[in-house]
């Protein structure tokens, strides 16, 4: 029953815009199918007799030709006019014979009709736009997060599924560790750092290991990019930051993962708008208020991403906020071997395939690398008919 009320409504909404449109697709035909003449002409067409009736109101004349009077047209002409300050008019009309007219026009549905009803068609349109976007794309939501919310345990990844970095899970063991026994670390004082910075070249697994965090501690996983908190509307981009702060300490203990900091944190005044006001800047001067309001006791903490830390804002990497940086390097000759067997896993490998030779031949490769060469190698051996991957 629920499930049919809001297509009912879209529906409702977009007869509702198609009426309106109509409405003033008519207006404007038949605004627009009289004939416009000058007030002199109007002047030498009544002096000749061509005037059949005058409507005159306070902003125009509205009236008709006698059939002919027009060249090349055998019927009546409707005409309008701008009336000017002539007080000879209505004699002019009683001596031509004239059936005239006065009308009264209401300044009000003059209003409604030339920019009320447009702007309700605008609003409109906009709206039913915003409707077929999804629920999360409406007036209020401009100001929400687009963090995707990965529920316990649903980020399906493990520290068993990350191979290669074992330096980099060492280091962050200790943010699991204070996720799953908080109370270890407050007996002594300790506190969690707010905030830790993933450094690597991309394709090393910085996304990955975030996930495995949230996975191995089993707490809530919000993944967000920094390009999405900046919007073209000023103040949508803090907006977006206060709100995925409110979300994660609603849900704490709790992860909030920022990819593609540089794309947010870019030192001030590198931006293209000088000054320091632009969007960007001010949606990073919110993310440094929210990052030394949060009470880390609660459990929220904050893992960031970048391959280009050398351009973020120094405000973001003193202490209290990104003092941790974990780096995320390409895998040595035994990470790499144990990448391979991990993607190789449902692949049909050929007995003679040997991973350890495989992991010698490809120094300086990604996690990602390793992942296209195996899927690659997979495609190569279908394309040709082969049982299993040579």
């Amino acid at each position: 029953m629920d499930s049919r009320i809001p297509k009912k409504q879209t529906f409702s909404i977009g007869y509702f815009l198609m009426a309106m449109a109509l409405l003033l697709l008519l207006q404007s035909i038949f605004a627009t199918s009289a004939r416009q003449i000058s007030y002199s002409e109007f002047k030498n067409y009544l002096s000749g007799g061509s005037v059949a009736s005058v409507l005159i109101s306070d902003n125009l004349i509205r009236g008709e030709l006698r059939a002919g009077t027009i060249e090349g047209s055998a019927d009546a002409t409707s005409f309008t006019t701008v009336p000017v300050n002539d007080p000879d008019l209505v004699e002019d009309l009683l001596q031509a014979g004239v059936d005239f007219r006065g009308r009264y026009e209401n300044p009000f549905v003059q209003a409604l009709l030339s920019w009320v009803l447009p702007a309700v068609l605008f609003v409109g349109i906009w709206l039913f736009a915003m409707r077929r976007m999804g629920a999360n794309s409406g007036v209020m939501a401009f100001g929400k997060s687009k963090a995707k919310i990965y529920a316990e345990k649903e980020t399906g990844v493990a520290f068993k599924d990350v191979a290669g970095e074992d330096e980099a899970k060492e280091e962050l063991l200790e943010i699991v560790d204070f996720l799953k026994t908080p109370e270890k670390f407050r007996r002594l004082g300790g506190k969690l750092p707010r905030g830790v910075l993933l450094v690597g070249p991309p394709g090393t697994g910085k996304t990955l290991l975030a996930k495995a965090v949230a996975g191995e501690a089993s707490v809530p996983f919000f993944s967000i990019s920094g390009s999405e908190f900046v919007e073209l509307f000023v103040g949508m981009g803090a907006a977006r930051v206060r709100d995925l702060f409110a979300q994660a300490q609603s849900k704490a203990p709790c992860i909030v993962f920022i990819d593609e900091l540089d794309a947010l944190g870019k030192a001030r005044g590198m931006g293209g708008m000088t000054g320091g006001h632009d969007e960007r800047e001010h949606t990073l001067n919110q993310l440094l208020v929210e990052m030394d309001g949060f009470d880390t006791a609660k459990g929220v903490v904050i893992l960031a991403a970048t391959n280009r830390p050398e351009i973020l804002d120094p405000a973001l990497l003193r202490s209290g906020r990104f003092d941790r940086h974990v780096l995320v390097d390409r895998p040595d000759r035994r990470g790499r071997e144990a990448i391979l067997r991990i993607h190789s896993k449902a692949v049909k490998l050929s007995t003679d395939v040997d991973l350890a030779i495989l992991a010698q031949r490809t120094p300086g490769l990604s996690g990602a690398d390793l992942a296209n060469v195996v899927n690659e190698a997979a495609l190569l051996a279908a394309r040709k008919d082969k049982r299993d991957v040579e």
